[in-house]
Order: structure tokens, then C-alpha cells, then sequence
């Protein structure tokens, strides 16, 4: 197979060949990645969410094979301050590729867990209208409606906090009870505001009003907030429980989230200026004292694998890429979905009796 060549044996070019392919498949698979196929690596190929299938035909959905939908709404109409959320879709979009080099499952040496996403489609975005806010929600409502009705469960990611008001809007469809749960250093609880009503200050607020969210626990307040102290009593009043993330951090996740009854249909919205500025700076309202990644991977874990009977959907809002230049909140995000998307993955495989490694 060698031929000598100036004091050198020399592989023929298809002997070599042969021996890269069969070295290279030797150590993909001794480092737990495939045997065939393209490597695929992050920043190669396209930007879906995770590089998980696209689909554009919105009405075939109820036929395709996925258990989560990966729902886009770029709209930060709604802001107070810093503009830019607008581009968050996107940038989490590419962040997420960072966690995807073709492993079946997930395994966290930190919990002891082997565990897998779920089948996962990207659908896209909400068709933004500029400078109108209301058609916009409109237009929300119906895409995660649809989502809903093709039992889906949907996972969005904003846009600024307005957008869930329209999207807990938009779970009247499954005609169950609600207990939502809010993960975030605002109130977001202001009622009206020179007129303004469904503005990112307002969104908790009108979430509480609607006859089927029955419930809602408020997780991370703190600081300054944008709502006065009558805003956080008519919260009290009409149903909230409100924790400081000092209170959480004294109580433990596991005693935070037995504030959800055993069994509930939670909805999670998270506002990543719930976590801490100094690991994601990059939101339009920062407020120091906040969360870190793993104390909010813990509450994730705990109310959607300990508690939750079921997850009707999950959104993740306000990560504003004009203040990110090193894309570390907008990874920090795309973590933070896949964890809710692994979780609930998690549950509904012990839920079923399948094998999960613990």
C-alpha cells in the first residue's frame, strides 16, 4: 500500500483517504457524536432554533412531528427605554447553534441527568406591523392560537415583555385553568400610563385580568420598580404571590415552587433582566441584584418537572443585542430555553414510565 519516495513511504492518495474517513469516524464516535453524515458544526448551515427543522407552511403544522413550536415575535413596540429587543429572535436564534453538534441526548454531570429536548420545529415569526402595536398582539394571539390548536406547545422568544399579554391571550383556546408563572426583576404590573395599556410595563397586569389565568407567581422583583406600591397591592389583591430573589435565594427552589399546586398548567414567561446584569447586560431595563444561571435552572426544574401537570407554553423576552456585542445574554437565553425544553421533556418521560438516567 506505501511506495517509497525520497527516503519516505508515501500513502497513495486513496489509501490516505480511506484512513482519514475511518479515523475520523473512529473518534467522532468515541466522543459521542455520529458515525455518518456532516459534522455540522455551529456557525455552518442554517440558523433555524437549534438548527431544528424550519416550517413556513403554518397550516401543515398539526400534521408534523414535533412536540414543541419555536415562535419568533420581534416586537419591541412596547419599550420604555432601550430599544433593540426587536432583534432578539434572531440573535437567540444563532446563539442556540452554539448547543447543537448532533448529540441524541443531553447529559448535565451537574444533576446526573441523561435527557433529551423533544422533537422540536422552528415556525419562525409573528408578522410584525411597524408602529402598530395592536395589530401586532392581534397578529401574536393568532400564531400562538395555532399553535395550540395543533397541540404544540409553543416556545417563543421576544421582543419585549408586551407580547405576553397577547400570548396568555391566546391560551383561552385550551379552556383549563392557568397558574402562570413570571420570572423577572419588574412588576410589569402598571395599568395605564398616558393611555398606554399594553406596553411592557403593563403586560403581568392584563395577564392577571383574563378570566382563565387564575394565578400568578412573581419571581425575582426587585430594586426600583416600574410599578408603585399600589400596583404591587392591586397584584396582591387580585391574586399574585410576589418573591424578592433574596426570599427565593433564603427559601430554596424547591419551597418557591410548591407555591404552584401539584398538577397545575403552568405557563413560564421569562424576562432575562430577571437574571443579573453582570452575566446579561444585554436588555433594555437592567437591574442590578438579580439571578444567576443556575438558581434559575433550579426554579425551571422544580416547577416544570416537580410540579407542573403540564407545560402549556413557555416565552423568553426583553434579550436586546445592541447592548450584547459578545452575544452572552443572548446564549445565556437560548440556554435557558433548551433547560425548559429539556425539563418538560423530562417530565413527560417519567410522566409515561420511560427510561430516564438519574
Amino acid at each position: 500500500l506505501r511506495r517509497r519516495t525520497g527516503g519516505m513511504f508515501k500513502m497513495p492518495v486513496s489509501a490516505a483517504l480511506i484512513f482519514a474517513m475511518a479515523w475520523t469516524r473512529a473518534t467522532a464516535a468515541a466522543e459521542g457524536a455520529y458515525e455518518t453524515g456532516r459534522l455540522d458544526l455551529p456557525f455552518v448551515g442554517h440558523t433555524t432554533f437549534g438548527k431544528y427543522p424550519p416550517l413556513t407552511d403554518w397550516s401543515t403544522l398539526a400534521g408534523y412531528d414535533a412536540d414543541f413550536a419555536v415562535l419568533g415575535v420581534p416586537n419591541d413596540m412596547g419599550t420604555q427605554f432601550r430599544s433593540g429587543a426587536r432583534m432578539g429572535p434572531r440573535a437567540v436564534r444563532e446563539a442556540s447553534t452554539l448547543y447543537q453538534f448532533g448529540h441524541a441526548q443531553v447529559f448535565d454531570f451537574d444533576t446526573n441527568e441523561t435527557y433529551e429536548y423533544g422533537k422540536i420545529v422552528d415556525i419562525g415569526d409573528v408578522d410584525i406591523v411597524h408602529g402598530d402595536i395592536m395589530t401586532t398582539h392581534k397578529r401574536t394571539r393568532l400564531a400562538v392560537e395555532g399553535i395550540l390548536m395543533a397541540t404544540k406547545v409553543p416556545f417563543i422568544i421576544g421582543g419585549d415583555h408586551s407580547i405576553t399579554a397577547p400570548v396568555c391571550a391566546a391560551l383561552e383556546v385550551l379552556q383549563r385553568p392557568v397558574f402562570l408563572v413570571q420570572i423577572d426583576a419588574h412588576m410589569d404590573f402598571v395599568d395605564e400610563r398616558h393611555g398606554v395599556r399594553y406596553g411592557h410595563g403593563n403586560c403581568m397586569r392584563r395577564c392577571l385580568e383574563l378570566p382563565h389565568i387564575t394565578s400568578l407567581l412573581q419571581l425575582g422583583i426587585r430594586g426600583v420598580s416600574s410599578t408603585a406600591k399600589s400596583g404591587f397591592d392591586d397584584a396582591m389583591s387580585m391574586g399574585s404571590t410576589i418573591l424578592s430573589v433574596r426570599q427565593i435565594r433564603e427559601k430554596g427552589a424547591s419551597m418557591v415552587a410548591a407555591q404552584v399546586p401539584k398538577g397545575a398548567s403552568v405557563y413560564i414567561t421569562l424576562d432575562i433582566d430577571g437574571l443579573d446584569p453582570s452575566i446579561a447586560h444585554g436588555t433594555g431595563t437592567p437591574s442590578h441584584g438579580g439571578f444567576l444561571y443556575y438558581e434559575v435552572k433550579d426554579l425551571l426544574r422544580e416547577v416544570i418537572v416537580m410540579r407542573a401537570g403540564e407545560l402549556l407554553g413557555f416565552d423568553l423576552v426583553e434579550v436586546s443585542p445592541p447592548y450584547d456585542p459578545t452575544q452572552v445574554t443572548s446564549t445565556l437565553a437560548a440556554r435557558l430555553i433548551f433547560d425548559a425544553m429539556g425539563f418538560e421533556q423530562m417530565r413527560r418521560t417519567s410522566k409515561s414510565g420511560s427510561h430516564v438516567e438519574l
